[in-house]
């Protein structure tokens, strides 16, 4: 039976890249805070060597920004997230969760100081712009809270370096990870970060104002001829390999920072401000009952895994759920991400998984395969 087709219209936002995007040859989009975001080009697994070999220009302008702008926006900020800001400087970038009053988490995405009192969240999928804004006007915070004019557009790969230099200067190859730096396209100031949606390495730049998004895309294709740049997206398989998750995937609002494997972004005793302290506390006291880890599942290629499938123990007990799964080429088996019961997340444990065409046997990985 052949897929149903997704309905277009003014409620799914195109891009300023969408020319770029569909000139390359988009096979599938899905649906990410309101806007299309390439999910395929040639193939999964074309696209997955490609990137592990070359370099691709991704149009992630679904990572939407949300700017706090004014005296509170740091303590605005700091109320989102267990993790402790008074560190961070203006040119650093930090992966952050972000929690409600019951310690669940809401989004993970990456805060972008831009100066002391202003700040862009780059969020995944979901509407966090109003949970800010209802944090800011329930507290009386001196702070603007709006989604800016500012699209996203990655640059990844073995090859991103060379690429980036052509267009930005050699000087864009000095910025340390998670860190970003201002650099200058036909006179417009683009915030440029090494960062990104994959473990290839690479750079996320920050386009302020659509009307040079397809000079940019134009530019950055033109001048990667030779290092046989495509058109590419957010990978399947090598985000699995990596172990990088998909909120509202492979974790729900249902979900702590600490199920999620993201204790470490999670400094609940100095984050003073964080609304979702005192329930993290308890969390970070008492620790999981549940948790993220990497599966190996056996067999041939698993289907597309569209619905949670089941984990069960030995005795058919359900212990968990796998939520994103793929047959990764350079590992020769099946990768996935699962949320597993502390009774059988260790290493080398064995659990069954009910996939869409039969059970399946899984070994426990402690650590993902990149």
């Amino acid at each position: 039976m052949n897929a149903p087709l997704l309905s277009l219209s003014r409620r799914l936002r195109p891009t300023p890249f969408s020319p770029g995007v569909e000139a390359a040859g988009v096979k599938a989009y899905t649906v990410y805070n309101h806007m299309l975001l390439p999910t395929v080009f040639r193939s999964i697994e074309e696209d997955y060597h490609h990137l592990k070999e070359a370099v691709q220009v991704w149009d992630v302008s679904c990572e939407r920004q949300v700017e706090l702008r004014g005296p509170d926006a740091a303590r605005l900020m700091q109320m989102m997230t267990p993790r402790d800001l008074r560190g961070m400087t203006p040119g650093q970038c930090f992966y952050v969760p972000i929690v409600d009053e019951t310690g669940g988490m809401l989004n993970d995405p990456v805060a972008v100081k831009l100066a002391e009192d202003r700040w862009w969240i780059s969020i995944a999928d979901s509407d966090l712009l109003y949970w800010v804004r209802a944090t800011a006007h329930g507290w009386r915070l001196d702070v603007l809270v709006d989604e800016p004019d500012v699209s996203p557009l990655a640059v990844q790969g073995p090859r991103a370096d060379a690429l980036m230099a052509r267009v930005f200067g050699d000087a864009v190859n000095d910025i340390r990870f998670f860190r970003f730096g201002h650099f200058d396209f036909q006179g417009r100031d683009m915030v440029v970060a090494r960062s990104g949606y994959s473990k290839q390495g690479g750079f996320e730049i920050y386009v302020e104002g659509g009307d040079i998004g397809m000079d940019l895309w134009n530019a950055l294709m033109e001048a990667g001829r030779d290092l046989d740049v495509h058109a590419g997206c957010p990978n399947l398989i090598e985000r699995i390999e990596g172990g990088l998750l998909s909120y509202g995937n492979d974790m729900t609002d249902d979900n702590t920072p600490h199920e999620c494997g993201l204790g470490r972004f999670c400094n609940t005793h100095t984050a003073i401000g964080c609304v979702g302290r005192d329930a993290l506390l308890r969390v970070a006291k008492e620790g999981p009952v549940q948790q993220i880890r990497a599966l190996e599942i056996e067999g041939d290629a698993v289907p597309i895994c569209k619905d949670w499938w089941p984990v069960l123990s030995e005795k058919g007990r359900k212990v968990g759920r796998v939520s994103s799964a793929a047959w990764s080429p350079d590992h020769k088996t099946n990768v996935a991400i699962a949320m597993v019961k502390l009774t059988h997340w260790d290493e080398g444990d064995e659990v069954d998984i009910v996939t869409p065409d039969g059970p399946r046997r899984a070994i426990v990985h402690e650590t993902f395969w990149a």
